[in-house]
C-alpha cells in the first residue's frame, strides 16, 4: 500500500522473545507504514523483577536490538523511547517496597535509560498511574515525573508520558517549564483529540483522530501496539496507523496528515520523516 507521505507510529511494542515482534513490524510496513518508535516493554512483562537499577537494561538493549531489525525492514527507519512504567510503582509497594524507595529505584531506572541519549535512543518515557492510587505513591509518582523532565531537558531529548485520561494536562508542562524542557517536547501517550499542555499522541480512533483533524493543533497518531500473545486483542494492531492515514486522506485531511507524519515528528522529536 503506497502513500505520498511517510507513516510514523508514534507508540507501540515490540517484544521479539514472546510476541509478533519483527513480524508485525513486516505487516505495519506492507500496510504502508514507513516510521516506528518502539517504546520498551515493561519490565514485568519480560519476566524481569527488579530489584536495582542495573535491573531495567534487559528491557532497553532488547527493545534496541528489535529497532536495529525493524530499521532494516522498513522504508523510514525505526527509533527506541526507553523509560520505566509508571505501573511499576504499585507492584514494587506490593512487593514491600515503601513508596519513597520505589521512587528511588524508578528515577535511577530512568537515568540508566537516559544513558543511551542520544546515541541509541531517542525520546524517554515516564509517567504517572492512570488509576487511583494512595496519595503517597501519587505524590511519589509526580517525584519520579518530575525527574523524567529534568533529564529531558539534560539530554536535550523530549519525553513521553503515560498517565490518566485527561483534556487539560498544563500542570505537567508548567513542571517542564519549570524545569527548561519546552512543552512541545512533551507527549502525552494514549490521548484523545484535544488535549491542553502537551502534545497528543492520538490514538488512532476514527472519532479521536477527527477531532484532532479539525483542531489543526499539532499531534502524533499511535496503537500501543502491545505485542502480547497472552492479550491478542489489546489496544490497536500495527497495520492500524496506516489504515487510519488512508482514511484522513479520503476524508480530505492532507494537511493534518502531514502534520501528525512531517511536522510533529520534526518539531517534537528532531527527526527528519521525508525522504
Amino acid at each position: 500500500m503506497d502513500f505520498d507521505t511517510p507513516v510514523l507510529d508514534n507508540h507501540l511494542h515490540l517484544d521479539p522473545d514472546h510476541g509478533r515482534g519483527i513480524e508485525a513490524v513486516k505487516d505495519f510496513a506492507r500496510a504502508g507504514g514507513t516510521h516506528l518508535l518502539v517504546v520498551n516493554k515493561p519490565s514485568w512483562t519480560l519476566g524481569v523483577d527488579v530489584e536495582e537499577p542495573a535491573d531495567f537494561r534487559a528491557a532497553f538493549e532488547t527493545t534496541i536490538d528489535v529497532v536495529r531489525e525493524a530499521s532494516e525492514i522498513l522504508d523510514g527507519r525505526a527509533w527506541p523511547v526507553l523509560g520505566v512504567h509508571p505501573g511499576l510503582v504499585t507492584r514494587l509497594t506490593e512487593r514491600g517496597f515503601d513508596p519513597d524507595a520505589a521512587g528511588e529505584l524508578m528515577r535511577a531506572g530512568l537515568d540508566i535509560a537516559a544513558e543511551y541519549v542520544p546515541s541509541k535512543a531517542l525520546a524517554l518515557k515516564s509517567g504517572r498511574p492512570h488509576y487511583e492510587v494512595p496519595d503517597e505513591i501519587w505524590d511519589a509518582s509526580n517525584r519520579v515525573l518530575k525527574h523524567a523532565l529534568a533529564l529531558g531537558t539534560e539530554y536535550d531529548c523530549a519525553v513521553q508520558l503515560h498517565t490518566e485520561a485527561s483534556e487539560d494536562l498544563t500542570e505537567i508542562t508548567d513542571w517542564a517549564d519549570e524545569r527548561g524542557l519546552p512543552s512541545h517536547r512533551v507527549v502525552k501517550h494514549y490521548a484523545g483529540g484535544r488535549l491542553a499542555g502537551p502534545i497528543p499522541s492520538v490514538m488512532s480512533e476514527k472519532s479521536r483522530l477527527e477531532e484532532a483533524a479539525e483542531r489543526g493543533d499539532l499531534f502524533l497518531m499511535e496503537t500501543d501496539f502491545i505485542d502480547d500473545p497472552e492479550r491478542p486483542g489489546a489496544v490497536l494492531g500495527p497495520k492500524t496507523v496506516p489504515r487510519r492515514v488512508r482514511w484522513l486522506c479520503e476524508e480530505g485531511f492532507d494537511d493534518a496528515v502531514r502534520t501528525a507524519h512531517v511536522e510533529t515528528p520534526r518539531k517534537v522529536y528532531g527527526i527528519e520523516t521525508l525522504g
